[in-house]
């Protein structure tokens, strides 16, 4: 799909979304509890659809309606399960050690740039303790054997992804087991917001050092209800929106006290509006994008570093965002692992790709409030992936968006 946006300015209130990093936690839990779990979930995206499809594949019952979730739990196993995690890396490294722990026979399909995105050093420590991993085709990993409880080692400075699967999972063996992290911890806040989820569900992981240790043999106990909270990271585009446009916007739903690293938000943008800042991606991945619009129409020079894991994304973030820029009249340098963003007063519009993200197709969107002339957004679809309202409400906010293509 391709969107015209033209020139407009955004007020109003807008509430933030339900976090999709939330409600995988929480599906993933209540499917593994129990006893059933309602879960208030007020929106949806591509990728929470995912993991509630992966999980009825693996003999979950979940409903969906009016904005909340109804789980009934995994009770008996397919004879072999078919799992789609569509795009989302969440749902395919969360799952994959769960279905190993279950014992599962399956086949765990992945779309878009998915099959390209690391799994390892998690592969190779699923097999080392009894799983048998094959990739029948690129776009496929075919699952069988069952883990064993034990002691496990994961480098933790490739994805927290890998540590929260390995949580989820390692209760559903008997034994105890523990996970050791080498290396720096990278979005150490995702792992955080891993252990409430569990937390909630009656499974308590200490961690000492950076070990942690996870009982065996005992089932997730449900608390009967749940509720997934406002999402700060696709927030993070309205609030960057608000300080563009000098504070015309109310953004509700958030907790200020949240897990959630992306609430850095608040403060970085403060930061960056007011010129030449230097922001350390390593927990905030992926505020990058649009907090580099930002920048690009802030005073001075600012600098995000410790950014190279955005190479691995549903794009390249590091290119993609530095396209993004230079296409609408910015000045964006990209580095190996990192973009210097030199500000200017305005931009003057043009014609991007959103690759296919739905942090690029957003990010253009912010951007084009700044701008003389309208942006041109192919793949205009992507939002779908984690906001699929984002248009609907952007144009309730005051927005001008047309769309020219379907």
């Amino acid at each position: 799909m391709t969107v015209t946006i033209y020139p407009s300015r955004l007020a109003g209130d807008i509430e933030a979304i339900a976090s999709k990093s939330q409600a995988h936690r929480l599906l993933i839990c209540a499917a593994l509890a129990d006893r059933p779990t309602t879960i208030a979930c007020p929106t949806l995206s591509a990728d929470i659809t995912a993991t509630a499809d992966c999980l009825r594949a693996l003999g979950a019952d979940i409903a969906y309606e009016n904005g909340v979730f109804a789980v009934k739990p995994i009770s008996a196993l397919p004879d072999r399960a078919a799992l789609d995690c569509g795009e989302s890396g969440s749902t395919l490294r969360f799952l994959l050690p769960v279905v190993c722990a279950l014992g599962a026979d399956a086949e765990i399909a992945m779309h878009g740039r998915l099959p390209e995105r690391p799994l390892s050093p998690l592969w190779e420590e699923l097999e080392a303790h009894g799983a048998v991993l094959t990739r029948p085709r690129p776009d496929v990993i075919a699952v069988s054997g069952k883990l064993a409880a034990g002691d496990y080692t994961i480098a933790a400075n490739i994805s927290s992804q890998f540590i929260s699967g390995l949580l989820f999972a390692l209760p559903l063996l008997v034994g105890e087991s523990t996970v050791t992290m080498t290396g720096h911890l990278e979005s150490g806040s995702y792992l955080d917001m891993t252990v409430r989820a569990l937390g909630k569900f009656g499974v308590d992981c200490p961690l000492h050092e950076n070990v942690f240790s996870v009982p065996g043999g005992r089932p997730y106990a449900s608390p009967g209800a749940a509720r997934v909270e406002g999402d700060w990271s696709n927030a993070a585009f309205w609030i960057a929106a608000d300080r563009i446009l000098g504070g015309t916007l109310n953004i509700t739903g958030l907790d200020p006290e949240s897990p959630q690293g992306d609430r850095a938000a608040e403060k970085l943008s403060l930061r960056i509006a007011a010129g030449s800042a230097v922001v350390d991606c390593q927990d905030v991945p992926d505020l990058v994008p649009v907090l580099s619009v930002l920048a690009a129409v802030s005073p001075g020079q600012t600098r995000f570093v410790n950014a190279g894991r955005l190479r691995i994304k549903e794009s390249d973030r590091l290119a993609t965002t530095a396209a993004l820029i230079r296409t609408l009249g910015g000045d964006a340098e990209e580095l190996p692992e990192g973009l210097v963003v030199t500000g200017k007063r305005r931009l003057a519009g043009g014609e991007v790709d959103s690759a296919n993200d739905h942090r690029i197709a957003m990010s253009a969107a912010v951007a084009a409030l700044a701008c003389d002339g309208p942006v041109i957004l192919h793949g205009a679809q992507a939002v779908n992936k984690s906001y699929p309202a984002f248009w609907a409400d952007y144009a309730r906010l005051g927005g001008h968006v047309e769309v020219t293509e379907p």
